[in-house]
Protein backbone atom coordinates (compact mmCIF):
# COMPACT_ATOMS: atom_id res chain seq x y z
CA UNK A 1 0.00 0.00 0.00
CA UNK A 2 2.74 2.71 0.65
CA UNK A 3 4.62 1.73 -2.51
CA UNK A 4 1.49 2.70 -4.26
CA UNK A 5 1.21 5.51 -2.02
CA UNK A 6 4.84 6.60 -2.68
CA UNK A 7 4.34 6.35 -6.54
CA UNK A 8 0.89 8.40 -6.74
CA UNK A 9 2.73 11.03 -4.85
CA UNK A 10 5.47 11.24 -7.40
CA UNK A 11 3.20 11.14 -10.00
CA UNK A 12 0.77 13.67 -8.27
CA UNK A 13 3.82 16.15 -8.23
CA UNK A 14 5.31 15.87 -11.08
CA UNK A 15 3.03 14.62 -14.00
CA UNK A 16 -0.72 15.77 -14.41
CA UNK A 17 -1.75 12.45 -14.83
CA UNK A 18 -5.12 11.72 -12.62
CA UNK A 19 -3.88 9.85 -9.47
CA UNK A 20 -6.14 8.83 -6.44
CA UNK A 21 -6.14 11.46 -3.84
CA UNK A 22 -4.62 11.31 -0.28
CA UNK A 23 -3.22 12.40 2.63
CA UNK A 24 0.78 13.14 2.08
CA UNK A 25 3.07 12.22 5.25
CA UNK A 26 6.23 11.18 5.85
CA UNK A 27 6.04 7.46 4.53
CA UNK A 28 4.63 7.78 1.51
CA UNK A 29 7.24 10.90 0.89
CA UNK A 30 10.90 9.06 2.27
CA UNK A 31 10.73 7.73 -1.17
CA UNK A 32 9.30 9.24 -3.64
CA UNK A 33 12.05 10.51 -5.58
CA UNK A 34 12.77 6.60 -6.31
CA UNK A 35 9.22 6.67 -8.26
CA UNK A 36 10.05 9.86 -10.12
CA UNK A 37 11.70 7.88 -12.95
CA UNK A 38 8.67 5.84 -13.94
CA UNK A 39 7.63 9.27 -15.36
CA UNK A 40 9.61 8.92 -18.17
CA UNK A 41 8.47 5.49 -18.69
CA UNK A 42 4.84 6.72 -19.86
CA UNK A 43 6.44 9.66 -21.75
CA UNK A 44 8.93 7.19 -23.50
CA UNK A 45 5.28 4.82 -23.78
CA UNK A 46 3.49 7.28 -25.28
CA UNK A 47 6.38 8.61 -27.63
CA UNK A 48 6.98 5.15 -29.11
CA UNK A 49 2.95 4.58 -30.03
CA UNK A 50 2.79 8.14 -31.59
CA UNK A 51 6.26 7.24 -33.62
CA UNK A 52 4.45 3.78 -34.59
CA UNK A 53 1.89 5.13 -35.48
CA UNK A 54 0.49 5.76 -39.30
CA UNK A 55 1.04 9.96 -39.23
CA UNK A 56 2.93 12.41 -41.75
CA UNK A 57 6.19 13.13 -40.79
CA UNK A 58 5.08 16.70 -39.38
CA UNK A 59 2.64 15.38 -37.22
CA UNK A 60 4.56 13.01 -35.52
CA UNK A 61 7.15 15.93 -34.70
CA UNK A 62 4.60 17.76 -33.35
CA UNK A 63 3.51 14.57 -31.30
CA UNK A 64 7.19 14.14 -30.21
CA UNK A 65 7.12 17.73 -28.46
CA UNK A 66 4.05 17.92 -27.04
CA UNK A 67 4.00 14.46 -25.18
CA UNK A 68 6.08 15.48 -22.49
CA UNK A 69 4.75 18.83 -21.83
CA UNK A 70 1.13 16.97 -21.85
CA UNK A 71 2.40 14.62 -19.68
CA UNK A 72 3.94 16.57 -17.23
CA UNK A 73 1.82 19.50 -17.51
CA UNK A 74 4.73 21.65 -17.98
CA UNK A 75 6.31 21.75 -14.18
CA UNK A 76 9.76 20.85 -15.64
CA UNK A 77 9.20 23.83 -17.94
CA UNK A 78 8.50 26.78 -15.35
CA UNK A 79 11.05 25.65 -13.30
CA UNK A 80 13.39 26.64 -16.78
CA UNK A 81 11.76 29.57 -17.82
CA UNK A 82 12.24 30.98 -14.46
CA UNK A 83 15.71 29.98 -14.03
CA UNK A 84 16.41 31.35 -17.53
CA UNK A 85 15.00 34.48 -16.12
CA UNK A 86 17.22 34.77 -13.12
CA UNK A 87 20.37 33.32 -14.63
CA UNK A 88 20.24 36.33 -17.56
CA UNK A 89 19.41 38.99 -14.44
CA UNK A 90 23.27 38.56 -13.76
CA UNK A 91 22.73 40.09 -10.35
CA UNK A 92 24.20 38.73 -6.90
CA UNK A 93 22.93 35.13 -5.23
CA UNK A 94 19.97 37.05 -3.61
CA UNK A 95 18.57 38.75 -6.53
CA UNK A 96 18.49 35.22 -8.20
CA UNK A 97 16.64 33.23 -5.72
CA UNK A 98 14.17 36.44 -5.59
CA UNK A 99 13.64 36.23 -8.98
CA UNK A 100 12.71 32.24 -9.03
CA UNK A 101 9.97 33.35 -6.67
CA UNK A 102 8.80 35.80 -8.76
CA UNK A 103 5.55 34.51 -10.25
CA UNK A 104 5.83 36.51 -13.78
CA UNK A 105 7.29 35.82 -16.56
CA UNK A 106 10.01 37.58 -17.96
CA UNK A 107 10.96 38.82 -21.63
CA UNK A 108 14.49 36.13 -21.09
CA UNK A 109 11.75 33.75 -19.87
CA UNK A 110 9.88 33.92 -22.55
CA UNK A 111 12.99 34.43 -25.18
CA UNK A 112 14.52 31.00 -24.42
CA UNK A 113 11.18 29.42 -24.68
CA UNK A 114 10.21 30.07 -27.78
CA UNK A 115 13.91 29.22 -28.49
CA UNK A 116 13.96 25.86 -26.95
CA UNK A 117 10.55 24.67 -28.54
CA UNK A 118 11.72 26.19 -31.87
CA UNK A 119 14.78 23.68 -31.41
CA UNK A 120 13.06 20.75 -29.73
CA UNK A 121 10.75 20.22 -32.28
CA UNK A 122 13.64 20.99 -35.03
CA UNK A 123 15.34 17.79 -33.55
CA UNK A 124 12.05 15.89 -33.40
CA UNK A 125 11.59 16.32 -37.00
CA UNK A 126 14.94 15.07 -37.80
CA UNK A 127 14.04 11.95 -35.47
CA UNK A 128 13.55 8.74 -37.88
CA UNK A 129 11.74 6.33 -35.25
CA UNK A 130 12.37 2.51 -35.01
CA UNK A 131 11.92 0.91 -32.46
CA UNK A 132 15.13 0.67 -31.49
CA UNK A 133 15.27 4.75 -31.16
CA UNK A 134 12.27 4.92 -29.21
CA UNK A 135 13.58 2.39 -26.70
CA UNK A 136 16.73 4.46 -26.31
CA UNK A 137 14.67 7.08 -25.93
CA UNK A 138 12.88 5.54 -23.78
CA UNK A 139 15.64 4.86 -21.57
CA UNK A 140 17.12 9.08 -21.63
CA UNK A 141 13.47 10.12 -20.17
CA UNK A 142 14.36 7.48 -17.53
CA UNK A 143 17.77 8.43 -17.15
CA UNK A 144 17.17 12.47 -16.82
CA UNK A 145 14.61 11.60 -13.93
CA UNK A 146 16.97 9.46 -11.93
CA UNK A 147 19.50 12.03 -12.26
CA UNK A 148 17.02 14.66 -11.43
CA UNK A 149 16.11 12.44 -8.22
CA UNK A 150 19.85 12.11 -7.56
CA UNK A 151 20.75 15.43 -6.99
CA UNK A 152 17.90 16.22 -5.00
CA UNK A 153 19.31 13.58 -2.33
CA UNK A 154 22.72 14.51 -3.06
CA UNK A 155 23.31 18.24 -3.46
CA UNK A 156 23.09 21.15 -1.55
CA UNK A 157 19.71 23.19 -1.33
CA UNK A 158 19.46 26.94 -1.74
CA UNK A 159 17.05 27.57 0.84
CA UNK A 160 14.55 25.96 3.46
CA UNK A 161 11.39 26.47 1.64
CA UNK A 162 10.33 24.72 -1.61
CA UNK A 163 9.54 21.91 -3.78
CA UNK A 164 12.71 20.65 -3.76
CA UNK A 165 13.85 21.40 -0.19
CA UNK A 166 10.28 19.36 1.00
CA UNK A 167 11.41 16.45 -0.99
CA UNK A 168 14.98 16.69 -0.15
CA UNK A 169 13.73 16.83 4.17
CA UNK A 170 11.05 13.97 4.07
CA UNK A 171 13.63 11.59 1.79
CA UNK A 172 16.08 8.73 3.30
CA UNK A 173 18.80 10.46 1.38
CA UNK A 174 20.96 7.50 1.37
CA UNK A 175 18.36 4.90 0.33
CA UNK A 176 17.07 7.05 -2.25
CA UNK A 177 20.78 8.27 -3.17
CA UNK A 178 21.84 4.54 -3.89
CA UNK A 179 18.58 3.36 -5.47
CA UNK A 180 18.90 6.27 -7.87
CA UNK A 181 22.66 5.95 -8.64
CA UNK A 182 22.18 2.05 -9.45
CA UNK A 183 19.49 2.63 -11.81
CA UNK A 184 21.16 5.50 -13.83
CA UNK A 185 24.40 3.06 -14.37
CA UNK A 186 22.08 0.66 -15.45
CA UNK A 187 20.29 2.59 -17.54
CA UNK A 188 23.40 4.02 -19.05
CA UNK A 189 25.01 0.40 -19.40
CA UNK A 190 21.40 -0.29 -21.49
CA UNK A 191 21.78 2.82 -23.20
CA UNK A 192 25.49 2.01 -24.47
CA UNK A 193 24.80 -1.94 -25.21
CA UNK A 194 22.02 -0.05 -27.68
CA UNK A 195 24.66 2.51 -29.55
CA UNK A 196 23.50 5.40 -27.65
CA UNK A 197 26.93 6.45 -26.07
CA UNK A 198 26.12 10.21 -26.96
CA UNK A 199 22.79 10.20 -24.99
CA UNK A 200 24.63 9.19 -22.21
CA UNK A 201 27.67 11.72 -22.55
CA UNK A 202 24.95 14.61 -22.75
CA UNK A 203 22.78 13.82 -19.44
CA UNK A 204 26.47 13.43 -17.80
CA UNK A 205 27.74 17.00 -19.24
CA UNK A 206 24.76 18.40 -18.33
CA UNK A 207 24.69 16.55 -14.79
CA UNK A 208 27.95 18.38 -14.33
CA UNK A 209 26.58 21.92 -15.46
CA UNK A 210 23.95 21.85 -13.00
CA UNK A 211 25.72 21.03 -10.26
CA UNK A 212 28.29 23.76 -11.23
CA UNK A 213 25.79 26.43 -11.80
CA UNK A 214 23.61 25.47 -8.96
CA UNK A 215 26.43 25.94 -6.04
CA UNK A 216 28.34 28.98 -7.85
CA UNK A 217 25.08 31.19 -8.90
CA UNK A 218 22.38 29.93 -6.23
CA UNK A 219 24.12 27.99 -3.44
CA UNK A 220 22.26 24.68 -3.80
CA UNK A 221 19.21 23.58 -5.61
CA UNK A 222 15.79 24.38 -5.52
CA UNK A 223 12.69 22.99 -7.58
CA UNK A 224 13.12 25.66 -10.14
CA UNK A 225 16.90 24.91 -10.98
CA UNK A 226 15.55 20.56 -11.02
CA UNK A 227 13.11 21.45 -13.94
CA UNK A 228 15.72 23.61 -15.52
CA UNK A 229 18.45 20.70 -15.56
CA UNK A 230 15.83 18.09 -16.61
CA UNK A 231 14.73 20.55 -19.81
CA UNK A 232 18.03 21.34 -20.68
CA UNK A 233 19.47 17.11 -20.34
CA UNK A 234 16.29 16.30 -22.49
CA UNK A 235 16.72 19.00 -25.42
CA UNK A 236 20.65 17.97 -25.59
CA UNK A 237 19.95 14.33 -25.45
CA UNK A 238 17.35 14.74 -28.18
CA UNK A 239 20.02 16.57 -30.35
CA UNK A 240 22.44 13.54 -29.12
CA UNK A 241 19.78 11.34 -30.39
CA UNK A 242 19.61 12.61 -33.62
CA UNK A 243 23.61 12.96 -34.19
CA UNK A 244 23.41 9.08 -33.24
CA UNK A 245 21.20 8.71 -36.38
CA UNK A 246 23.44 10.66 -38.77
CA UNK A 247 26.13 8.98 -37.50
CA UNK A 248 24.69 5.26 -38.36
CA UNK A 249 24.78 4.58 -34.20
CA UNK A 250 21.22 4.04 -34.11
Amino acid sequence: MIGLQTIAVAFAMFSALPVPQFAWNQKNMRYAMCAFPLIGVVIGGLWCLCGALPLPMPAKAAGFCLIPVWVTGGIHLDGYADTCDALSSYGDREKKLEILKDPHCGAFAVIRLCSYFAAYLALCACVDFTPRVGLCWTLALVLERALSGLAVASFPMAKNTGLAHTFATAADRTTVRRVLMVLAALLSAALLALGGWALVLAALLVFARYHVVSNKQFGGITGDLAGWFLQKAELWMLAALCACQWGGLL
